[in-house]
């Protein structure tokens, strides 16, 4: 135990152990990418494992220093150059670290969705343990080499690496979410590797390429990439300082929506305008939901937010005058639709109650037919932004909505399209709108009207829906599904979703129970 007492030993540790730190960056950022490619819960796990293995591997090739000098005798030879041991796992391991790099530098570039990349994540923890073991073994073999020629005593060593193993342990993760946050940063770690892979190939081949080179190119490529990032942190600070984010944000989203195609993606600009440090919601849900509602006017048809004919409260002709004072005296609405003998599938028109109240003040008798006045006229196909528009221009709130064959199949009006931006706008007294009748119950599900369109549905509940589809509704989906109508009781699966009709009347399905049959991803529990 001399050794202790003599300082060389205390700077030849000092040395070895930045030069091991040196050394395991690499083999750090290999596990940083890979460990990414895990659920959320496994990913400081991987890098534990992968880490603690390196340094089983190091301390077991160091404690086996007579078994390590074997592997720099010749085993055979090729073209007049003899390959040892250690040759062939230099040359093994750098070309599993081109390939590897490679294969992941391509998805970087590919840009695949984000989304689906999620969706493929799932029980990988082993097979990413495993490459992660394999590139341990090269970079151990050169770390365990290079500590062999500076140092004589084993125990120095082996404090030296278990002291650089537990500093790149304790930066690991910081590292790991500072790479997986930038991702230029991810494209320079993958051009390292690539380059690292290159030359233990060449090792390998016998022509060895001086490490000092690969950190000069390495530190003059961080050094750039930190010139970067300082300056894409001082523009959005500058941002931040002179504009609200709101305001920012929708200069960005205005910027996208321009129609000029240089213009609509998201380039440096218009990332930094909406780029900020702070985790507070930018928008609250209400706001949220009315955004994604107004983007969403012009995939939308009017059949698929219109009240059924069946729905509707109509004033019959044919009735006494009786009868029908009793429905006006009932009614709630500022316009009802006439019909006559009882033909609600062609209906005379609408008649407005303003007008009612005028004859009614000036004369006794009742005379609704000559109060009858056309609205307008939609076909069903027609999308929510151009039924807006003919609102507009032809100043009257009412329509009919028609099919191909010219049967009226219901009603729209202005009030119906605003609601689909801004939600529910409930009249006192009045029945909510199917569009708007949904529960979340405690236990996880929905319980949803079965005439509630899928657009609005969706927002509520993540389900997958077809965009070429002959239906609009809940219960559209479920009898396209099961070719029939359904029973109260009957439980049908679509996708990852049970559906469960509660209330049945005649052939109208009105009340139906969703739950989720897809279990809770890790991501989602934390």
């Amino acid at each position: 135990m001399e050794w202790i007492a003599d300082p060389t030993i205390w700077a030849g540790l000092a040395t070895l152990v930045v030069l091991e730190i040196v050394l395991g960056i690499d083999n750090l950022i290999f596990i940083a990418i890979l460990a990414d490619k895990l659920p959320r819960a496994q990913r400081d796990r991987a890098r534990v494992v992968g880490l603690t293995l390196a340094l089983a591997m190091r301390l077991a090739l160091l404690a086996s220093i007579s078994w390590l000098s074997t592997l720099t005798a010749p085993l055979f030879s090729v073209f007049d150059h003899s390959f040892s041991g250690r040759e062939l796992i230099m040359l093994a391991g750098g070309v599993f670290l081109l390939f590897k790099a490679t294969m992941e530098l391509n998805e970087q570039l590919e840009g695949k969705d984000h989304d689906q990349q999620s969706q493929q994540k799932g029980a990988k923890f082993w097979p990413v343990v495993a490459q992660i073991v394999v590139l341990d073994a090269v970079f151990s073999l050169d770390s365990v080499i290079t500590a062999v020629g500076m140092v004589d005593h084993l125990a120095v060593m082996m404090i030296a690496v278990c002291i650089a193993m537990g500093l790149m342990l304790l930066a690991s993760k910081p590292l790991t979410r500072f790479v997986n946050a930038h991702p230029t940063i991810v494209i320079l770690c993958l051009s390292f590797l690539l380059m690292i892979g290159f030359s233990l190939v060449a090792d390998g081949l016998g022509f060895h390429i001086p490490k000092g080179y690969l950190y000069a190119a390495i530190g003059f490529s961080i050094l750039i990439e930190v010139f970067n990032q300082l300056s894409i942190s001082n523009r959005r600070k500058f941002l931040s300082s002179n504009r609200p984010l709101r305001q920012r944000t929708a200069e960005a989203v205005l910027r996208m929506l321009s129609g000029k195609h240089e213009e609509a993606e998201l380039d440096d600009y218009t990332a930094h305008l909406v780029a900020d440090k702070r985790g507070d919601e930018l928008f609250n849900q209400q706001e949220r939901h009315m955004i994604e509602r107004v983007l969403g006017l012009a995939q939308r048809s009017v059949g698929s937010i219109m009240t059924s004919r069946h729905d509707i409260e109509n004033l019959d002709l044919s009735d006494t005058d009786e009868d029908i004072r009793v429905i006006l005296h009932k009614n709630q609405h500022t316009r009802l639709v006439v019909t006559e003998d009882g033909s609600v599938d062609e209906p005379l028109g609408v008649l407005h109650v303003n007008d009612l109240l005028k004859q009614q003040l000036e004369q006794a008798e009742l005379d609704i037919r000559s109060l009858v006045k056309q609205p307008l006229i939609f076909p069903e196909t027609v999308s929510l932004l151009m039924a807006l528009e003919q609102f507009r221009l032809a100043k009257t709130h009412f329509a009919f909505v028609v099919d191909e064959f010219g049967s009226v199949e219901g009603i729209v009006t202005l009030t119906d399209v605003m609601e689909t931006i801004a939600g529910n706008l409930p009249v006192d007294g009045e029945n909510i709108d199917a569009r708007h009748d949904i529960i979340h119950e405690e236990d996880g599900s929905w319980i949803a009207n079965g005439y509630m369109p899928l657009e609005d549905l969706i927002i509520y509940v993540p389900i997958e829906i077809e965009e070429k589809r002959e239906y609009h509704t809940l219960a559209g989906l479920l009898m396209e599904h099961a070719q029939r109508i359904p029973e109260a009781g009957e439980q049908l699966k679509i996708g990852d979703w049970l559906y469960e009709p509660l209330e049945v009347n005649s052939h109208r399905l009105l009340k139906i129970r969703i739950t989720s049959l897809k279990p809770k991803s890790e991501d989602e529990e934390e």
